[in-house]
């Protein structure tokens, strides 16, 4: 769709740009075990330990994969005074990320999702089950307030904002509307990815729902590219927004411009996908991040293309780097199959 020079020169622009990253922070722990035999107390099995790992999630993950592209990631969101929360900020740091825009809450738990690995040292270890450790949904008046009073001071510089939610309450109305409000002042793009209510965030520069996520909005099976283009142009419409990337999985992703065509972008490399998690957090990442450099929508897609293709074939929460996209520029076909229409 896009030379490989004239994306990889796009990534170049990237640097320098400065991104907030609004919603739930959440800590990504994996338990790693090799299978030991099956317990006489019941019919599971049982793991040997061998490593454990904490990696960044969510609205930390976004956060981390624009500061993995060259951006300058400035995360805002809330953590408790817990193993968790300090884990989120300590890999914040690690990584040369700001952690001012972090409100801790004594009393509130930080978001912990713990993966169960099982495998033996040879082959690919599989999740075996999750735990979800959750805070109670929304936040009380005075972390709001606390961090209605971080955002406002971070948001001046902001040269685009992401917001994600994960249902935790941290991306309210009111950190929203502040959120849109920073943003109009400056002309920075503002995109959405909602988990459970997209919405919400009526006013949105842009957002990217997955395929699902757009048939529960609109109650419509996507059985062809002629129902997703119906379905997805009603929840632009709705939104009000002037972009919808819709993400497909192995089909790729549509992208819908308010005043302009949808755009079918099959997936870039294998469709032998290893792991899909967090890869949404990648996708409007580096969409935010080149919509704030200036890229056309169409060139900001097929970067978040790109980019979703690398993250999905690497286990685990993961990112992607400008090494990583060079190396799958340089191994793209010379037609890469997109289709427009108006």
């Amino acid at each position: 769709m896009f030379p490989a020079r004239a994306t990889l020169e796009l990534v170049g622009r990237l640097r320098g740009r400065r991104i907030l990253v609004v919603g739930d922070l959440i800590a990504d722990e994996y338990l790693y075990g090799k299978p030991a035999r099956i317990s006489r107390e019941a019919p599971v099995l049982i793991l040997r330990f061998t490593d454990r790992e904490v990696r960044l999630g969510g609205a930390a993950n976004a956060a981390h994969n624009v500061q993995a592209l060259g951006a300058q990631a400035v995360p805002v969101g809330v953590v408790g005074d817990d193993e968790g929360g300090a884990a989120i900020a300590a890999l914040f740091e690690r990584a040369g990320i700001s952690t001012e825009g972090l409100v801790r809450a004594p009393g509130r738990r930080t978001p912990v999702k713990t993966r169960i690995m099982a495998g033996g040292y040879e082959s690919t270890r599989q999740q075996v089950v999750r735990l979800d450790r959750e805070p109670e949904p929304g936040l009380p008046p005075d972390v709001e307030a606390r961090l209605l009073e971080r955002l406002g001071a971070l948001s001046r510089e902001a040269d685009g904002v992401v917001c994600s939610d994960y249902g935790y309450g941290v991306v309210s109305p009111r950190v929203f509307e502040t959120v849109c409000q920073g943003a109009r002042e400056r002309g920075a793009p503002v995109s959405v990815d909602s988990r459970y209510d997209l919405l919400r965030f009526r006013g949105a520069t842009a957002a990217t729902p997955n395929e699902p996520e757009v048939e529960a909005l609109t109650g419509t099976e996507l059985v062809d590219e002629r129902a997703i283009e119906k379905a997805a142009r009603q929840v632009l419409e709705r939104l009000g927004a002037k972009l919808l990337l819709v993400t497909r999985g192995s089909r790729g992703m549509a992208l819908f411009e308010r005043e302009g065509p949808v755009t079918f972008i099959p997936i870039h490399g294998t469709d032998q996908i290893a792991d899909v998690t967090g890869a949404g957090d990648t996708v409007i990442s580096a969409f935010t991040a080149a919509l704030a450099a200036g890229a056309p929508p169409g060139h900001a897609a097929w970067l978040a293309n790109v980019a979703g293709g690398v993250v999905v074939m690497k286990r685990g929460t993961a990112s992607a780097t400008p090494a990583d996209l060079a190396q799958a520029l340089a191994s793209e076909p010379r037609s890469d199959g997109a289709r427009s229409r108006p």
